[in-house]
């Protein structure tokens, strides 16, 4: 739709009208009834027409209807939903290297091992600090020396109990940590 200076045009996505003053590069510039100038791309404006220029390709009932449901705000519903336990936030820790370090270039199996279990034992800490009810350590399938020693970690812990994950959602290679909250913290 071509426009020209002088046009009174709505934007399509607001709820407010104004005059075309000008053109640059490929926006129109309108300024608003409020006297401030802003932009917009041809497509976002609409050029307003008298009722009598309406009428010619669409009835009156119409053109009302469609005001009408432009000014009343539609209201929204909001049903406050139960949050079940499920949806609590979940700390899910990945311990594969290549999450860790940019590269493991250089470092043993030995240094490897030792980095990942001091990510899972800070990461256990910080979530018993926080009081968080439930972490997943995602540590792959792979030979089980990670999680033979994930497993010692938190045998070690007094307050949590521990088992493989959900099978869906992380496959074989996770555990989750479920952290009983003592009040008396």
């Amino acid at each position: 739709m071509t426009f020209n200076i002088g046009d009174k045009v709505s934007v399509l996505d607001d709820d407010f009208t104004g005059i075309v003053v000008g053109f640059q590069k490929d926006q129109v510039l309108i300024e608003t009834e409020d006297g401030f100038k802003m932009a917009y791309a041809a497509k976002e404006l609409v050029k307003e027409q008298n009722i009598s220029d309406l009428n010619s390709f669409t009835s009156n009932q119409s053109i009302n209807q469609i005001l009408k449901e432009k000014e009343l705000p539609q209201k929204r519903s909001f049903v406050k939903e139960k949050k079940s336990r499920k949806d609590e936030f979940v700390l899910e820790v990945d311990l594969h290297i290549e999450k860790l370090v940019p590269s493991k270039r250089g470092m043993s199996n030995f240094d490897i091992l030792n980095l990942q279990m001091e990510t899972a034992k800070g990461q256990l800490d910080f979530a018993v600090r926080n009081r968080m009810p439930k972490v997943v350590f995602i540590h792959g399938v792979g030979e089980g020396v990670l999680k033979a020693e994930l497993d010692f970690l938190l045998s070690r812990y007094d307050g949590i109990s521990f088992q493989d994950a959900n099978y869906q959602k992380y496959g074989l290679g996770a555990t989750e940590v479920y952290i009983k909250q003592n009040p008396n913290r």
